[in-house]
């Protein structure tokens, strides 16, 4: 009798894993799960930049993106070895490639190159130049010229999604949740994607028990471009 039972508590443990219960299924479980959900990314790639992505305007397996990519990475390394002119001239290179994500990267890095080397650097014109002096300030969490210099490229180039990104970013560190979520929902109104990117990015964690900032979270998948 004791044999039998053993094999009948036997054939009931191999049935509940290959019915995915027990403890083999909740594991093949968390395995799968982990699979799936999606990965944040990692903050020290990129010299730990937090540009929003702006839509792609080439193929990653494009040659051209591939060499601007080649040319990002060896400044960065560069960079953190803190040659800055070598990481100046190399990112330099990529700022005017058609590598639209890397190349607004680079203008970045070259600015903080330009303030590493003690150089002045050029009166900002633009709102490009504005946001790029905006972000550098942001990643430095000098977040009052941050905000400045982004408000200023907001203002002479309005409606752009990467500026009101940016500028959520930087109000949402501050601690400003009514202006941050202001600009962050003109961001996805102007580009979806930008939900997605919200949702796991760091910047925006001082919003993650606000009920706005989970609504528009919750607001579609956030995958569109």
């Amino acid at each position: 009798m004791q044999v039998s039972s053993r094999r009948k508590r036997s054939r009931r443990t191999r049935a509940a894993s290959a019915n995915g219960n027990g403890a083999g299924g909740h594991r093949a479980r968390s395995r799968a799960a982990l699979k799936a959900a999606p990965r944040q990314a990692n903050p020290a790639n990129l010299l730990r930049t937090r540009l929003p992505q702006p839509n792609m305007e080439m193929e990653r397996s494009d040659p051209q993106f591939k060499a601007a990519l080649k040319s990002f990475s060896a400044a960065a390394r560069y960079f953190q070895k803190q040659e800055y002119e070598k990481a100046r001239v190399l990112f330099e290179k990529v700022a005017v490639s058609a590598a639209r994500e890397l190349a607004e990267r680079a203008r970045v890095h070259m600015v903080l190159c330009e303030q590493k080397l003690g150089r002045p650097a050029p009166a900002p014109k633009t709102a490009s130049d504005f946001y790029n002096l905006g972000v550098a300030k942001l990643n430095a969490r000098d977040l009052e010229h941050a905000v400045e210099f982004l408000s200023k490229a907001d203002k002479a180039d309005p409606e752009k999604e990467h500026i009101q990104y940016a500028l959520a970013a930087a109000h949402a560190i501050q601690g400003n949740a009514d202006v941050a979520l202001e600009h962050l929902q003109v961001a996805i109104a102007l580009r979806s994607g930008n939900r997605y990117q919200a949702r796991y990015d760091d910047d925006f964690q001082t919003l993650a028990s606000d009920p706005r900032f989970k609504r528009l979270m919750s607001s579609g998948d956030g995958h569109n471009s």
